[in-house]
């Protein structure tokens, strides 16, 4: 069983797709069989009026009677007043969860599915808001209760861009998939291939390809160059995807695609001539779908509105652990712009332009389009000023208590904000949760950054789609990195105040790292197909009241990841002991090829994963490989696959693993590594090992099969400090300890896409299955 869980301050755990071989796997009874098949079928087309007959018996009317309820709030009270008045916001609108007026309507619907005292009740709610509730606010509140109702674990729902592909692919492939005729596409395929076989005949004789012109889009076009254009064709191979061969290894997996007709269709990322600039060229990793999945996620696992001690957030230092992963996002988002030759992250200012316009070419599902932002764009010009002040006042108000170093709240508690554990006071104001630590300071500054960005007013009910509006949509704006510097920025100058660690402190007695050997480091672009069935608008075809899942639509995407690579560690212990390793990677070089002092560039550094060894007296050898690193997951197995398992288990023929899934929330392993150069981008690793003393073993109180622990305490490690030891300013006459080791190395970029332009491709037409990374 391999253990999967997360890096870059990242998260997740749960093992790999695997056909249950032990019984030490867990394996799931009818009873979840029956909460996994309703879960998927009842956002399967979303978009799509409900069509399963059961289930709109079921959602006649919603369940209001408060002995249902373990707790029956202010929320859901006003929730279903809202219905009764037709003030609900309707189906077919756009959901903004950073919308004020949406939210708190989410609020209430996810109460009525958390409280639910049985499934039962659980079941009818769910099924009544399907048929009655916007879409994307039924989603969301969905979400929320399957990651926090304990009876749900090992329950999952489909990936949220699978659910809803809409917000990752752009209106081009969101347009032809909702228009796919599979008896059109058969005949028009038909015609098409009789003039391709001519065409191409003729026409690669005396030429290597017709589309000389897209070698510099390779990495979004590279099926220009293979002979293939924006349209469907049929999958008659296997899901692409990284670990393919896990899931071939099954016996049941050919029966369980058995009558499974799936269709492909390339897939660009954002470009546009209208809006270009420079930023467009980091597209392929600013609109990763397991980039963006993963800050989606890291917002539903601590939603910042849920009370940390009744959903045991707190437990896991939800404050630090958010505004650790927001440093962790923009150092991996800068070390992917020194890979494409750009320098720091730009830095905005409340009256400057915006330099980088964002066309995000995205199509809600109701037909609108996204805001689009110019090139040097003022965001002043909206007006709001009375909301652009208070945004402002939400940090000159931090910055003056860090100052102060205290903070005095209404009921007369003192807390000094000039000690380390003042860090998860520092991070609950910056996420805006409601563990802040006055609730004076919980009034919705967050939520309102985003509004004023997005050009929405505190009232607003009925707004126009923006990414910056959504968890799963707004790390595609470049601005995002931009703005979110600012929180950042508060969260360098609370570390400020602390005294940089002493060569005591980090001196681990007994411990010396002799050598660590790094193998060779390895990044391509390689190809994968995405689950976008929900796009589906034919007919749905139920035999016996069963649904049948026949089709399968897909987009095909050209992604970034690397080869596997391993550590080889020689570290001297002077007795028997356990240390905690940790392994980080960071620039050597800014983009003008000057040295980054540590000082520094402590914050460019990324931890990409951490361990505990149980050193022997003596020499210690061991390897680490990237498949083993803790805070990461490889492809998940899609929404089709997914509901066909769960169908044949739940016919008895086949025992359904509860591990049979990647973790909703771990990092993409493919995106540990920027992409490097051809001819090798220096950067470094630092290998750290501190002394384990934990009172407790990482996921002691929960299964890491199944589970990823949100809210249990024991997620992590250690109770050091996220990032340690680079949670402090950096002295770097104190920081050279001999259990702390740095090593150089390049990261070697390998064009998967040469051998297309540079000499003939001879199966042009045709997608190339053999294509070796």
């Amino acid at each position: 069983m391999k253990l999967t869980i997360v890096l870059l301050a990242l998260v997740g755990c749960v093992a790999a797709f695997s056909v249950p071989t032990s019984s030490k796997v867990k394996v799931a009874d009818a009873a979840f069989l029956a909460k996994q098949k309703f879960l998927f079928e009842i956002v399967h087309r979303i978009e799509d009026p409900l069509m399963f007959e059961e289930y709109i018996k079921l959602g006649g009317n919603l369940i209001v009677n408060k002995s249902a309820y373990t707790e029956f709030d202010y929320y859901m009270e006003k929730f279903w007043e809202a219905y009764k008045v037709g003030a609900l916001l309707p189906k077919g609108e756009f959901f903004g969860a950073l919308v004020k007026t949406h939210h708190k309507q989410a609020w209430g619907l996810f109460n009525f599915f958390y409280y639910a005292k049985d499934f039962e009740t659980f079941q009818h709610n769910v099924a009544w808001a399907r048929i009655n509730v916007n879409e994307g606010m039924f989603v969301y509140a969905l979400t929320l209760a399957v990651i926090h109702k304990p009876e749900f674990e090992g329950i999952t729902l489909p990936m949220i861009y699978e659910i809803f592909p809409q917000y990752f692919f752009n209106s081009k492939f969101v347009y032809a998939a909702e228009k796919f005729d599979y008896d059109v596409w058969s005949k028009y395929v038909m015609y098409e291939k009789e003039y391709k076989d001519i065409f191409y005949k003729d026409f690669t004789q005396y030429h290597n390809s017709p589309y000389f012109y897209t070698k510099d889009w390779k990495t979004w076009q590279w099926w220009k160059m293979m002979g293939l254009d924006e349209e469907f064709y049929v999958n008659d191979k296997f899901f692409l995807r990284e670990n393919y061969a896990q899931f071939n290894k099954d016996p049941k997996y050919a029966e369980i695609l058995k009558g499974v007709q799936a269709f492909y269709m390339p897939v660009d990322y954002t470009r546009d001539i209208d809006f270009f600039n420079s930023e467009s060229k980091l597209s392929y990793f600013t609109e990763d779908l397991g980039w963006n999945a993963y800050w989606y996620y890291l917002n539903m696992d601590y939603a910042f509105f849920l009370d940390g001690k009744q959903f045991g957030l707190n437990k896991d230092r939800r404050g630090e652990w958010w505004i650790y992963n927001v440093q962790q996002i923009l150092a991996r988002y800068y070390q992917e712009r020194l890979a494409n030759g750009f320098g720091d992250i730009p830095e905005y200012f409340w009256y400057k332009q915006v330099e980088y316009g964002y066309d995000p070419q995205l199509i809600y599902y109701n037909g609108i389009g996204y805001s689009y932002r110019k090139n040097y764009f003022e965001y002043e010009s909206y007006g709001k000023f009375d909301m652009l002040y208070q945004i402002q006042n939400f940090f000159d108000r931090i910055y003056n208590v860090l100052e102060t170093g205290y903070y005095k709240t209404a009921d007369g508690v003192v807390f000094d904000l000039h000690k380390p554990e003042a860090v998860k006071f520092i991070g609950n104001y910056l996420q805006g949760n409601v563990d802040t630590y006055d609730k004076y300071f919980f009034n919705y500054y967050y939520v309102l950054s985003h509004m004023y960005f997005a050009d929405v007013d505190y009232y607003d009910y009925e707004v126009f789609p923006n990414v910056f509006l959504n968890f799963e949509t707004m790390m595609r704006d470049p601005f995002f990195y931009t703005f979110y510097q600012k929180f950042t920025d508060v969260f360098y100058k609370f570390k400020y105040y602390l005294a940089p660690y002493t060569h005591q402190e980090l001196f681990y007695e007994g411990i010396n790292i002799k050598n660590v050997e790094v193998s060779k480091l390895v990044t391509y672009f390689d190809f994968v197909d995405f689950d976008a069935t929900n796009l589906l608008n034919d007919k749905m075809t139920f035999v016996e009241g069963k649904y049948v899942w026949d089709k399968a639509l897909l987009a095909r995407q050209a992604r970034l990841n690397h080869k596997p690579f391993d550590f080889e560690f020689n570290i001297v212990s002077d007795k028997v002991q356990k240390g905690v390793v940790r392994i980080f990677l960071g620039p050597k070089f800014d983009e003008f090829g000057r040295t980054i002092p540590l000082k520094y560039n402590s914050q460019n550094f990324v931890q990409i994963d951490s361990f505990v060894y149980p050193f022997v007296a003596g020499e210690n050898s061991f390897k680490r490989s990237s498949k083993e690193f803790s805070w990461t997951a490889e492809d998940r197995i899609t929404y089709t696959e997914l509901y066909k398992y769960v169908m044949l288990a739940s016919e008895g023929h086949y025992e359904f693993p509860l591990d049979i899934s990647e973790p909703h929330n771990a990092f993409p392993d493919r995106l540990v590594l920027p992409r490097g150069w051809e001819s090798g981008m220096p950067m470094q690793f630092y290998f750290f090992v501190s002394p384990y003393a934990e009172d407790y073993e990482q996921f002691s109180n929960f299964d890491y099969t199944y589970s990823s622990g949100v809210g249990s305490g024991t997620r992590f490690v250690d109770s050091k400090p996220f990032g340690y030891p680079f949670d402090r300013s950096v002295d770097e006459y104190s920081f050279f300890v001999p259990n702390g080791y740095f090593k150089d190395v390049k990261i070697y970029y390998h064009d998967t896409f040469a051998k297309y332009f540079e000499q003939k491709y001879a199966n042009y037409g045709y997608f190339d299955y053999s294509v070796e990374y």
